[in-house]
């Protein structure tokens, strides 16, 4: 392994950090579960390196069926309580400092069963455009629509994810 090719060519360096200061308000409420989402760091803002989102779900459940993805990798790190995480062969209970990386095709899922609150950071390399997906999936469940398994296959296939 070595270093990837270099993506800047400038001789002094850039002043072109950006912060996501903790106190700010959620950037996504998703539907009755509670869940919250921050965009960290998008693949907009990476200039594609990755996408790095803090994911706070409330204690009811819920979390995505076994799935996998073609074109990027998906690693989770547990922040706080208890998260079920699905490494493809078997399930375990995720706890604050936790980590689970799936590189592309690798089955997963995670799920909040615990009852009580729970939050992680999930991110994507490199940064593919989850925020559309995660708005859709928003306004499904704000708005009570029910799709067809055909509709779900077709929203899955937009965004580079197959259910197993």
């Amino acid at each position: 392994m070595s270093y990837p090719e270099p993506r800047y060519f400038g001789e002094t360096g850039e002043h072109s950090g950006t912060f996501q200061l903790a106190g700010r308000e959620p950037d996504l409420s998703m539907g009755v579960g509670g869940t919250q989402v921050h965009y960290l760091a998008t693949g907009g803002s990476t200039n594609g390196a990755y996408g790095l989102y803090r994911w706070e779900m409330g204690p009811r459940p819920g979390g995505p069926d076994p799935h996998f993805h073609r074109t990027m990798t998906e690693s989770f790190y547990v922040l706080s309580g208890t998260i079920r995480l699905y490494n493809g062969e078997k399930w375990a209970d995720g706890k604050p400092g936790d980590f689970l990386f799936l590189p592309e095709g690798g089955v997963h899922a995670f799920k909040n069963e615990s009852g009580e609150p729970a939050s992680m950071l999930i991110l994507f390399t490199p940064g593919a455009p989850r925020e559309a997906y995660f708005e859709e999936l928003a306004g499904i469940a704000t708005t009570g629509r029910q799709l067809s398994p055909e509709e779900w296959t077709e929203l899955y296939l937009r965004h580079d994810q197959y259910m197993v």
